[in-house]
């Protein structure tokens, strides 16, 4: 590798500055990427490898960034389970044929993962044509968001229908549960089988859960892939939003690095889920809209709060936004590298 400093970090390992990169920081707010997705539909980007490594490399070519993320998306593989999955114009992604019964879950194949081997071959593609200069990151989405999204059909703010199956009727909750681990285990692995150099394991709705049923529907479940991933030879990385609460819980469900978001101080955070874990975070992605000196502020701040501690790589605590301005993303990377040299 030409620059491991993403890596070293995952392992806790010294490093000349803190390592950066940016979830969603292959996306809209690049006109690149929007020239590209004019031209073809999201799903038809993330199946055609070619253009899903090109996009990978769109912000790996624009900005000194630490670590590429294979252009995908979480959902990818409820469509091989039997679930129909349409993204519609400006409403974001629809189920048509939402799980909320123990018959629909009965329904879902367990699939080994080769009716998703155009992601691999993507990240073979993507491998090769980054030729060592960062890593690259695979990743997948957690049972518990995966099975929210099945069940509500789509986005949702109060997760009526996931709640009402997880209390009304466990055994269809945790057989869907069972189902969705077992499927993202064989697909993380036939990432990193293919060249992906760490894997993140991505609950954005994590965090919609007390502690207690965090505890009783969904670590479990978390805890099987970790447990079947950790041999693999590669850092893994457990990423929430909302997760103050279960922080040192995600720690026991697995995981090398621990994904922090902005709604806690960073060093609190580190203290909760132990100084034996690597961090990830933990920017507000709002602050990339504030003015420059602000944004240094913010920086400053969470840098501080790692104080030197082998182990951080900074991140936003959830993706870059659409129309987050390309100059800010460019400025907070240069900062990030300046204000941590060694």
């Amino acid at each position: 590798m030409l620059n491991d400093r993403f890596l070293r970090a995952c392992r806790r390992e010294p490093v000349d500055c803190t390592p950066v990169w940016f979830m969603r920081q292959a996306g809209r707010y690049m006109a690149e990427y929007r020239t590209l997705r004019a031209k073809h539909a999201i799903l038809e980007m993330c199946k055609t490898p070619e253009l899903a490594a090109q996009v990978t490399l769109q912000p790996i070519d624009r900005f000194p960034l630490d670590a590429a993320i294979i252009f995908a998306d979480i959902l990818l593989p409820l469509e091989p389970m039997g679930i129909s999955l349409e993204f519609a114009q400006g409403e974001g992604p629809v189920i048509h044929n939402p799980v909320r019964d123990r018959a629909a879950v009965d329904r879902l194949k367990v699939v080994d993962g080769d009716e998703l081997e155009y992601v691999a071959e993507a990240i073979r593609q993507a491998r090769r044509a980054l030729n060592g200069r960062v890593p690259l990151i695979g990743f997948a989405g957690a049972p518990f968001t995966l099975a929210s999204y099945a069940i509500e059909g789509g986005g949702s703010r109060n997760y009526l229908h996931t709640k009402q199956m997880m209390y009304g009727d466990p055994t269809a909750w945790h057989a869907l549960m069972d189902k969705f681990a077992r499927v993202i285990t064989s697909y993380l692995k036939r990432q990193i089988k293919a060249g992906a150099q760490a894997i993140q394991l991505f609950d954005s709705w994590i965090g919609c859960l007390s502690a207690g049923d965090y505890a009783e529907y969904v670590k479990p479940h978390v805890q099987k892939i970790f447990d079947a991933l950790k041999h693999d030879g590669v850092p893994l990385i457990h990423f929430g939003t909302g997760t103050t609460a279960i922080l040192g819980q995600m720690r026991e469900a697995g995981g090398d690095v621990i994904g922090i978001d902005w709604r806690v101080h960073l060093d609190e955070a580190w203290a909760m889920v132990g100084h034996d874990r690597a961090v990830q975070g933990n920017l507000d992605p709002l602050v990339l809209f504030a003015p420059l000196h602000e944004i240094e502020r913010r920086v400053e701040d969470i840098l501080r709060r790692a104080g030197g501690r082998a182990g951080h790589i900074f991140n936003l605590g959830h993706g870059i936004l659409p129309t987050t301005p390309v100059d800010h993303v460019a400025a907070t990377i240069d900062m990030v590298h300046k204000l941590s040299q060694r």
